[in-house]
């Protein structure tokens, strides 16, 4: 029974951690680093076609984004997920595959272009993200799932996305059983749409997140309202546009929502019909599900509106973006206007197109209204990049740059302390994940030295066992080291070498079957190798 720490340890985004009992293989989140890589991370330490079970906290793609690559090597397990979390993955994936296929097409034409030979192929493909999606597990909220013999699971809202969710893990081998409880990402109180983060009551072991876990919100809640109608004010004066990078699911609908009461309450002077359009069909797309979903999942706030027939993210002036024929007429109208378009770091998608078009307009504004990890370009932006280059192209800086401060999914470190300490008993150990090098540390140490909690912050490639409640591995920090191309397996080749550890996972998992059918089985594998050597 054990537990190993993969993926966003010291580090933000790429979570991933595994699990086995008994001869169950289990992953909780596999998601895709963006930004910098500061530290390598180690690989699965089974084969893809080996896992048998995911455990997905929430849709982000930092949670959720290599699920599809998990598939195209051999993956053919479960992935358990809350209902909400299910309908957006199976968007989000999709828009996903879409980008890693346009960007590797988009790379491989510059490389003819400049005569380059080698050949660029994408991440994972839309029948891959296809394929996994088949493979998700839609589950309640509070509804204890008995996933096998060995492992027990139970979602809870934990506020910071639609569907987003703690999850307690119970594991059982040799009669012994232990509970883990993974907190995934943990939401800010008082947001206008989601409800507040729910506690759990008990656990023996707790893996948490410390993003914020260095910073403190404001102790009054900002008024995001007074001071978006200020920005658009002040903008739509100039006769610019308010371009805001914004993520496609969760941020984007809480702009909505917060415009739906400017327009409403007409509050921007002199331009109260001022378009709004969300350029980005992910958006769009996770904009309904939000509606379909708001009776579980929408705070109090939001409801008061539902309950009187008033859809709190619409309004009169929203225009849906949807083709790219239509997201390029946009920037040909001359009416200042809002934008809203995905991703919130700039780091692809049409974001980067409305950049393009209005980053060197002094009269524009680009307010950005989420986090953007250290090596994005939305990073650069905000800590004052003078010039960026975009398509190629070097592109001046001359819009304000603006943030609307504060605006978190995530809680802040007292956030972070409610919900450790909302646990009746202390935990026999907290491990501390999902923040920044120091962050982490930090975190970690306000947890030993003023909260008593067996606190410990594990690097990459550090094993726990479950059972014996000891550390069997201590993995030490390595720097990111450049890899050569020969160091990958790329493109149709990858995939046939994922093929050979699947047909080697299933002939592993078949031990014990009738000498007839495996007899057949051998024939069947000799037969097919006699024909390729």
């Amino acid at each position: 029974m054990k537990l190993i720490f993969l993926g966003a340890d010291h580090e933000v985004t790429g979570s991933c951690h595994y699990m086995s009992v008994g001869k169950k293989h289990i992953l909780v989140d596999y998601g895709m680093e963006q930004g910098v890589n500061t530290f390598e991370n180690e690989p699965l330490p089974v084969s893809e076609s080996m896992i048998d079970y995911v455990f997905l906290t929430h849709a982000h793609i930092d949670h959720s984004g290599m699920l599809p690559l998990l598939y195209a090597r051999g993956f053919r397990g479960q992935v358990f997920a809350t209902d909400a979390t299910a309908a957006l993955c199976s968007i989000m994936l999709r828009d996903c595959a879409h980008i890693q296929m346009m960007e590797a097409e988009w790379k491989n034409r510059k490389a003819q272009r400049s005569e380059s030979i080698a050949a660029v192929e994408p991440l994972y493909t839309m029948e891959d993200a296809e394929g996994v999606i088949k493979r998700i597990v839609p589950c309640h909220y509070g509804s204890e799932v008995q996933v096998c013999d060995e492992v027990k699971i139970r979602f809870t809202d934990i506020g910071h996305l639609l569907g987003s969710a703690s999850i307690e893990v119970w594991l059982t081998e040799d009669s012994i059983t232990k509970k883990v409880v993974f907190s995934g990402d943990i939401g800010n109180k008082n947001q206008p749409l989601l409800k507040n983060p729910a506690l759990t009551k008990e656990a023996d072991y707790v893996v948490m997140e410390s993003t914020y876990g260095n910073r403190l919100h404001s102790t009054e809640r900002p008024d995001f309202v007074t001071e978006l109608a200020a920005i658009l004010k002040e903008t739509f004066d100039r006769g610019g546009n308010v371009v805001i990078p914004s993520f496609a699911v969760g941020r984007t609908q809480e702009i909505l929502y917060f415009l739906r009461k400017i327009k409403v309450d007409r509050l921007v002077k002199g331009h109260e019909r001022f378009p709004v359009y969300v350029d980005s069909p992910l958006a769009v797309e996770a904009t309904g599900i939000f509606e379909e979903n708001r009776w579980e999942c929408f705070g109090e706030e939001a409801m008061e509106l539902v309950r009187e027939g008033i859809n709190p993210i619409s309004f009169a002036g929203l225009k849906l973006a949807i083709t790219s024929e239509e997201s390029k007429e946009i920037n040909f109208i001359d009416t200042p206007k809002v934008i809203i378009s995905a991703s919130g770091m700039c780091e692809a998608g049409r974001i980067r197109h409305h950049l393009k078009h209005n980053l060197w307009r002094p009269e524009c504004t680009i307010l950005f209204v989420g986090y953007q990890a250290i090596g994005t370009l939305g990073r650069s932006i905000v800590e004052g990049a003078e010039e960026v280059r975009l398509f190629g192209e070097s592109i001046q800086v001359r819009a304000q740059i603006k943030q609307l401060v504060g605006m978190s999914g995530h809680a802040d470190k007292d956030g972070l302390i409610e919900w450790i300490s909302g646990f009746e008993e202390k935990p026999r150990k907290v491990f501390v994940v999902h923040g920044e090098d120091s962050v982490c540390i930090s975190f970690t140490e306000c947890l030993k030295m003023e909260y008593g909690h067996h606190a410990y912050a594990p690097y990459s490639g550090t094993v726990f066992n479950l059972a014996s409640g000891k550390l069997e591995y201590e993995a030490e920090p390595i720097p990111v080291k450049k890899k050569g191309k020969s160091a990958v397996a790329a493109g149709v080749y990858a995939r046939l070498l994922a093929a050979a550890q699947r047909l080697l996972a299933l002939v592993q998992k078949k031990d014990g079957m009738p000498n007839k059918e495996a007899a057949k089985f051998a024939d069947q594998i000799n037969s097919l190798c006699d024909k390729y050597q």
